[in-house]
């Protein structure tokens, strides 16, 4: 529900300016600076309103949580940077791109007999900048711009079809997986790529690679070194869930009514019993 309020330091005698205020649970807010997107969508706007892969996965989690970040401009609370993941990101990427430009298959290639290459294009660096870059897709149905930054692509080298790969770190006792009910996020982001890539016509193979780093622990000291043991996990993508989503997602957006957030949402949750104390 939306009302407009009244936007202090405006004269009625000179003609009051109102802006809209939404409802939000109890209370009426304006759209609040609060880890506010870049930009709102707006229903009346014939631009077309871009958007990444995470505020897809956002939309999937709860639409309620969706709704208040690209129409109202309030967002969940940033969560911590994983600054060692990151590292480990960045030293993957340097370790492949020496790869890269020799053309040389990497040593995991050859251990799982894979015929592959690291994937050279002028455009690359472009499509790993997932914040002011990214692949990026147009969808006229929807009238949306989506993207997401990929962290590489490697080629086969017999189907000459496109690999779709991602990198992994945490640290864990036992073999790490991509089974877990939590890792339906690691698999989209898969297929995301798949679908972003496939609307530049590109082909893109439906296996995807999981470049999987496990720090092991089990050590007597640290000595400044941190070791991994890296397993690559195959995953089989199916890209068919972005369409019917892009279309439920702007449904949403068109509304009036903030949505009802899912039950599972933790953030809903915490800010509903925040009102009850």
């Amino acid at each position: 529900m939306t009302v407009n309020h009244w936007v202090a330091g405006s004269s009625p005698a000179r003609g009051a300016n109102f802006r809209p205020a939404y409802k939000v649970g109890l209370f009426y807010c304006d759209s609040i600076n609060f880890h506010m997107p870049a930009k709102l969508f707006n229903p009346s706007s014939e631009e077309p309103f871009v958007l990444s892969r995470s505020r897809i996965d956002n939309f999937l989690e709860c639409s309620r949580c969706f709704y208040l970040t690209n129409r109202i401009g309030i967002a969940r609370p940033p969560s911590y940077p994983f600054n060692l993941n990151n590292a480990v990101d960045e030293l993957l990427k340097n370790e492949f791109d020496i790869y890269r430009d020799q053309q040389k298959p990497h040593p995991i290639m050859v251990e799982n007999r894979l015929k592959a290459l690291p994937y050279q294009h002028p455009d690359l660096e472009k499509w790993r900048e997932s914040l002011r870059h990214g692949v990026k897709r147009s969808h006229k149905e929807t009238n949306l711009i989506l993207r997401g930054g990929l962290d590489d692509l490697w080629i086969n080298t017999e189907t000459k079809q496109l690999i779709v790969v991602d990198y992994k770190a945490t640290s864990k006792k036992g073999e790490v997986s991509i089974d877990a009910d939590w890792q339906i996020g690691y698999k989209r982001q898969i297929e995301f790529y798949q679908w972003l890539l496939r609307g530049n016509s590109f082909d893109v193979s439906d296996i995807g690679y999981f470049v999987y780093c496990n720090g092991i622990s089990e050590k007597d000291e640290f000595n400044d070194q941190l070791e991994f043991k890296t397993k690559l996990i195959p995953y089989k993508g199916n890209d068919s869930w972005v369409e019917p989503t892009l279309f439920d997602l702007k449904e949403t957006l068109l509304k009036d009514e903030v949505p009802e957030a899912n039950p599972k949402c933790s953030y809903c949750s915490y800010v509903k019993k925040t009102l009850m104390v």
